[in-house]
């Protein structure tokens, strides 16, 4: 049976491919009751973000005023005008989210971390896998509504800013990723199943436009309510 990892990279367009690129940028339309719980309503509705394909950094623009727009590492997040100057920032930004709950609320810093590395991870699947600091194990397969998906298990790195350390990801036939499995730390470890539609092709790379994220049970099913977070995406660019 042909390697998974190998088979799904190829799937999205190949590495050789990917590796052209050093960014990528899209408008995003976001909805779900996440924001509205975290007393973040409508910052992250209709925003443009840009992801490095070399190095975890990523900004949102425009976030909060027309002229701002945000800056994030995995060690750095901060909120800085068009002309540089910071309006707020925060060094080790993942040991502010110690002791939050779902319902815990978050801080403009806290949604543009937590929006950071969360759509870094979203535009650099799966190619990032091919760094062997990731450890990827195929799982069994499993069957949802008909369709059986094989599985891949990765451990992420430390140093890597992510919902959890360990992720599953569904592949379809075609080799695509359908769906996406984690917890997420930041949040008391709240579990999430984030599936993956409408895939087109940008440049040679295979990107879903549209994500959407559900509470995960214990038994590995879904609730179909609520709807946590809506992403549509538009308006892609590789660079």
């Amino acid at each position: 049976m042909e390697n998974l990892l190998e088979y799904t990279i190829n799937a999205h367009g190949g590495i050789e491919n990917w590796n052209k690129f050093e960014s990528i940028t899209a408008r995003l339309l976001c909805g779900g009751v996440l924001w509205d719980l975290k007393q973040q309503s409508g910052v992250m509705q209709d925003i443009y973000v840009t992801s490095n394909t070399r190095k975890q950094m990523t900004s949102h623009y425009p976030f909060i005023n027309e002229d701002w727009s945000t800056s994030f590492e995995p060690g750095r997040i901060a909120i800085q005008k068009k002309n540089g100057e910071i309006i707020e920032e925060m060094s080790a930004p993942r040991d502010s989210f110690s002791n939050h709950v779902l319902e815990t609320p978050w801080t403009q810093l806290q949604l543009a971390y937590f929006a950071g590395y969360a759509m870094w991870t979203y535009f650099n699947l799966p190619f990032i896998f091919k760094n062997p600091d990731y450890k990827v194990t195929e799982l069994e397969p499993w069957n949802e509504n008909g369709e059986l998906y094989r599985r891949l298990e990765v451990t992420f790195p430390d140093e890597v800013a992510a919902h959890s350390g360990v992720q599953t990801f569904y592949i379809d036939k075609e080799g695509l990723i359908k769906r996406h499995d984690y917890n997420v730390d930041i949040s008391a470890g709240a579990a999430a199943a984030h599936y993956l539609s409408d895939y087109i092709e940008v440049q040679g790379i295979k990107i879903p436009t549209k994500r959407r994220v559900y509470i995960r049970l214990e038994d590995n099913s879904v609730l179909p309510e609520p709807l946590l977070v809506s992403i549509d995406l538009s308006e892609i660019v590789l660079k």
